[in-house]
C-alpha cells in the first residue's frame, strides 16, 4: 500500500494536549533541541505547588522516566526559595569543579505568593546571571480571581522588579513557543526570563502543532561586549558589586530587547493604512480584546478607520 510521508508527517505533528503536559513537554523539547545542535546538556527543574500549577509536579512524576531518558531531574523544592536557588546553583555548576554536560538549562514554578516570596533569590540569581548553555525559565502561576488565593495576585510586576523579561502566553500553543524562546533568550542575555500563566490558559486544552526543534532563533545584529552577556566567573562579589548590576541594566537588559525584535516575540495583528489608534494586549488579555471587538460588530473596514 503507498503511504504519503509527507502528509503523515504533517499529521503527527498535532497533538491534543493540555497546558500541564506543554510544560512537561517543554523541557524534553528543549533536551531535543540541543542535542539536534549538538550542545552537551542536561535539565533540572524545581519548584513548589500551586494552583494554576498545582498538578505539575504530579505529571512530571509521572513523567520521570521520559525525563530521566533525556538527562533531565525533576527534584521539588522544600520551598519556592530552595528551589531557586538550586536552579541558581546549576547555572555555575563549573565553579564546582569538573562538569558531565556543558550546561544546564532550569525551569522554576510557583505561583503568585510563591514569587513574592522569591524575590531576594530572583534578583541575585538574575544579576550573577545564566550560562550561555544552560538558561532558567521561572513560570508564575497567576490566580486574578482568588479562586485558591487568600487575595487575588499576579506575578509580571514581581518578575520585572527583578529585572527580569516576561513572556505571556495566551494560549496551550504559546506555553510552548515561548517556553523554548524564553530558554534561548535566557541563554542570549544572561537573564532569567519570567512566564506569566494563569488558570485559563495553562488548564485548557487544545489541538497544538509541536515546534520544529531544528529550527533556530535570530542573533540581533549587534556588537556584544567583549566578557559576553552570561555569568561571569571572574567577577567576584562583593569587589565588583557596582559592575554586575551595570551589566544587567547596560547590556543584558538593552540585549533582551534587541533579540525580541529580531526574533518577532512581539507580533502586529492587524496593521492598517493609517494609524490612529493603538492597542497593545499581552497574554490572556489579547484573546479577551479580540473577542470585544467582534461582540461589538468591529469589523475591517472600522479597524481601518
Amino acid at each position: 500500500m503507498h503511504t504519503n510521508k509527507k502528509s503523515d508527517l504533517e499529521k503527527s505533528k498535532y497533538t491534543f494536549t493540555s497546558g500541564i503536559s506543554a510544560l512537561v513537554r517543554l523541557p524534553v523539547l528543549q533536551r531535543l533541541r540541543d542535542q539536534m545542535a549538538g550542545r552537551s546538556t542536561a535539565g533540572l527543574i524545581s519548584g513548589y505547588r500551586g494552583s494554576p500549577l498545582g498538578a505539575y509536579d504530579l505529571q512530571l512524576w509521572r513523567a520521570k522516566e521520559e525525563l530521566e531518558k533525556n538527562d533531565i531531574l525533576f527534584q521539588p523544592g522544600l520551598n519556592e526559595d530552595l528551589a531557586a536557588t538550586a536552579l541558581w546553583g546549576a547555572q555555575i555548576h563549573r565553579a564546582y569543579g569538573d562538569t558531565k554536560v556543558d550546561g544546564v538549562f532550569g525551569i522554576w514554578y510557583g505561583k503568585g505568593p510563591g514569587v513574592d516570596r522569591c524575590g531576594d533569590v530572583f534578583r541575585n540569581a538574575n544579576i550573577v546571571g545564566t550560562s550561555p548553555l544552560g538558561g532558567v525559565l521561572a513560570v508564575g502561576g497567576d490566580d486574578h480571581a482568588a479562586q485558591s488565593s487568600v487575595f487575588p495576585h499576579q506575578t509580571d510586576g514581581i518578575f520585572q522588579s527583578v529585572l527580569m523579561p516576561v513572556l505571556q502566553p495566551a494560549n496551550v500553543q504559546d506555553i510552548l513557543e515561548f517556553g523554548l524562546a524564553g530558554i534561548a533568550l535566557s541563554r542570549y542575555s544572561g537573564l532569567w526570563v519570567g512566564m506569566k500563566t494563569i488558570a485559563e490558559v495553562v488548564e485548557a486544552s487544545a489541538t497544538i502543532v509541536e515546534p520544529d526543534v531544528g529550527a533556530g532563533y535570530t542573533a540581533p545584529d549587534t556588537n556584544l561586549p567583549p566578557h559576553g552577556l552570561n555569568w561571569d566567573p571572574t567577577l567576584i562579589w562583593p569587589a565588583n558589586r557596582m559592575e554586575f548590576e551595570r551589566r544587567v541594566l547596560e547590556e543584558r537588559l538593552p540585549a533582551a530587547r534587541q533579540w525580541a525584535v529580531a526574533n518577532s516575540i512581539n507580533q502586529t495583528i492587524y496593521k492598517p493604512t493609517k494609524t490612529r489608534l493603538c492597542i497593545l494586549t499581552v497574554g490572556k488579555a489579547h484573546q479577551a480584546l479580540m473577542q470585544a471587538l467582534h461582540a461589538l460588530g468591529n469589523d475591517a473596514a472600522e479597524r481601518a478607520a
